[in-house]
């Protein structure tokens, strides 16, 4: 029952966030036009800041166990080619592949993976080694799906595979994540000063971005594209852990590891899918219908997951 409330304490306020979007636009608070800064403002500002800053403060170096680093890393390529493979082949409407197959893999690891760890654990554990194995491959296998996937550019980016490499080198996204990494290698302390600015500003990246999906939200598109979102939810919350956790389990990981795991799987779909699905011309309703449901079921899912890992002895 406790981790119940946990899971609810930890994803119904992401929800009400965006409920929150969604009524001020209702009542004139905000504008589209509010809703599309927003958008842009998070994807090339707030996000690559707080994905630098997450990433170049964890110390890669310490800590390393290199068959749960190789194992978060290698399941991360596998199950995001999976996802992507199952959209190209069952989705008939191909403009949602590149959201469909982001959605469905990519989850909020690194925010709620911390949180879930420490509260079962004690403390922390191998998660900040899942961080950094799995978070920036999450964000650069997004970017290389939606870039192949881009509504309107698709059969041009995928018979250009030279621009397309350039669009993803451009991504501030990347961006973000290659500064963080060298950063953290080279062990540089950055002044207080700008380590305090960007931890203000990638504050930002979540609350705004919340807002603006509930903003943006268009409850008729929406119901329209409820099928394919259901899809992508089972497979985020139920499909993945399902194929992955008995993999886990053969391989002996430790309690913390597990649950690490258990959160780079079964996590609801973060937040900055919607951000880069919206910038990168996807499909950002289907985007948030997942971000919305996944959000809503994980509170069940992930104390599902929990007991199967208890009741086996993993945890």
């Amino acid at each position: 029952m406790s981790d119940f409330v946990f899971s609810i304490n930890v994803t119904m306020p992401i929800f009400l966030v965006i409920l929150l979007g969604y009524i001020l636009r209702k009542f004139n608070l905000i504008s589209d036009e509010f809703v599309a800064v927003a958008n842009k403002y998070v994807f090339m500002v707030a996000l690559p800041i707080m994905l630098f800053q997450e990433i170049s403060t964890s110390d890669v170096r310490k800590d390393m166990n290199v068959k749960f680093f190789l194992f978060c890393l290698l399941v991360t390529i596998i199950m995001f080619a999976l996802v992507w493979v199952i959209a190209a082949i069952t989705l008939k409407d191909k403009t949602l592949v590149g959201a469909f197959a982001q959605a469905g893999a990519r989850g909020s690891a690194a925010v709620l993976g911390v949180a879930f760890v420490e509260n079962i654990c004690g403390d922390i554990g191998m998660t900040p080694l899942m961080i950094v194995a799995a978070v920036p491959f999450f964000n650069m296998i997004s970017v290389v799906i939606l870039v192949f996937n881009a509504n309107g550019s698709r059969e041009k980016n995928k018979g250009k595979i030279k621009d397309a490499c350039i669009n993803i080198a451009k991504n501030p996204i990347i961006i973000g994540i290659l500064s963080g990494l060298i950063i953290s290698l080279l062990k540089v302390d950055l002044p207080v000063m700008v380590d305090r600015t960007m931890d203000y500003i990638g504050r930002t990246a979540t609350p705004i971005a919340l807002i603006a999906i509930g903003g943006g939200f268009d409850t008729k598109a929406a119901i329209e594209k409820l099928k394919p979102a259901l899809g992508a939810s089972f497979i985020k919350l139920i499909g993945l852990p399902a194929v992955f956790l008995p993999i886990a389990y053969i391989l002996d990981f430790g309690s913390s590891e597990m649950v690490a795991i258990l959160m780079m799987l079964a996590a609801p779909t973060t937040v900055s899918c919607y951000i880069m699905a919206k910038n990168m011309d996807n499909d950002e309703v289907l985007t948030s219908n997942v971000i919305v449901l996944t959000t809503l079921l994980s509170s069940v899912t992930l104390t599902m997951w929990v007991f199967v890992l208890k009741t086996v002895g993993c945890i």
